[in-house]
């Protein structure tokens, strides 16, 4: 058989792997947009104030590498040293660097399943090996996590996509079990009573990763930050791309740390109209999971298509996340909105119903 110009120029494991495929962007923005996860709400004034101070002169010259100012913050408002803290493009390159720095040729990279879909497309990148453990129907950590000895172990706490947490304690657990590194990827951990952070403290294997594309409403400056020992940022910090940190990216991140008050205002927000859309989706005959993250997933009514409901939507103008996978074939993932969103939603979805 005559080889494909990828088969033939390409790494093997890359010209057979199959690209991540993000959430629809649509160019249309008369869409009501709850299948990203994205914040609703406007990010702190200071944010939009700086970024206009700085578009000047100043942004031919390059970034600080280290963004240390926006280090200097965190290290202030979570009391940890800045040598336990590396910055990068998002969240997602901070993972895909402990994977580079963790996880290497035929490896065994474990996590639990159904979870953040990119974590299986960096394990492919890296030709290591995955092993994934299924979540039980409550989505609580699966007890095998540990067993299966992973030269890397990551969980998202919340998880993505069923919006569920997990204890400090059981995490707590589980890194002083696992024979290699444990990331804690708290990307939604805002929107929630959870955090563990001490367990950077408590245990040298731990990295916990978290983002400001979220609860900050910075989505579109991609600023992602993690906190490890001394010894894994540094070796992280070898591998991370240099510059990797815009300089607008970094004046929205500091400013947006200036003032946490905003993002926890409008996370407070989103929680209570997580509560509201919830006990909706519920009285609707959803079975929706306790979420502890800006989205829901809702497994429709018995013999409700999920596929066609989402094409429903999408043809009256919301967009939600539908996931054609086995464990979630029959589930809708949904962003909280604002109150009038979610009204909207409502109301579409209860016309798309009672349509059949």
């Amino acid at each position: 058989m005559q080889q494909t110009e990828q088969q033939r120029f390409l790494l093997p494991h890359i010209a057979d792997m199959e690209g991540y495929v993000p959430g629809e962007q649509p160019k249309d923005r008369t869409f009501v947009k709850l299948n990203t996860n994205e914040n609703p709400y406007p990010p702190s004034s200071f944010v939009l104030d700086r970024l206009k101070e700085a578009v000047d002169g100043e942004l031919r010259r390059y970034p600080d590498a280290d963004a240390s100012e926006v280090s200097r913050q965190l290290s202030a408002l979570f009391s940890l040293p800045m040598d336990q803290i590396l910055i990068g493009n998002g969240s997602d390159e901070l993972l895909n660097t402990a994977m580079r720095c963790c996880g290497g040729p035929g490896d065994r990279v474990v996590y639990p399943t159904p979870t953040y879909p990119y974590y299986a497309k960096l394990i492919e990148l890296q030709n290591a090996t995955a092993f994934s453990v299924d979540f039980d129907d409550e989505f609580s950590l699966p007890r095998p996590l540990a067993a299966a000895q992973g030269k890397l172990t990551l969980v998202a706490n919340p998880n993505s996509p069923s919006g569920t947490l997990v204890s400090t304690d059981e995490l707590a657990d589980l890194a002083g079990a696992v024979p290699g590194i444990l990331l804690i990827d708290e990307a939604y951990v805002d929107f929630s009573d959870g955090g563990c952070l001490q367990l950077v403290e408590d245990h040298p294997n731990v990295i916990v990763v978290r983002t400001m594309s979220k609860s900050f409403s910075l989505a579109g400056m991609r600023i992602g930050f993690c906190f490890a020992s001394p010894e894994i940022t540094a070796g992280m910090r070898k591998v991370v791309d240099h510059y990797n940190v815009g300089s607008l990216a970094q004046i929205a991140a500091v400013a947006a740390l200036e003032d946490v008050q905003t993002m926890r205002t409008n996370a407070e927000r989103i929680r209570s109209t997580r509560t509201r859309l919830t006990e909706a989706l519920v009285e609707i005959g959803f079975h929706v999971w306790d979420s502890a993250a800006n989205f829901v997933l809702a497994r429709v009514p018995d013999g409700e298509p999920a596929a066609s409901l989402y094409a429903q939507l999408r043809d009256r103008g919301i967009l939600v996340r539908y996931f054609a996978q086995p464990r979630l074939a029959d589930c809708l993932r949904i962003s909280v909105g604002t109150d009038e969103e979610t009204d909207l939603l409502l109301s579409e979805l209860g016309a798309a119903l009672r349509a059949g």
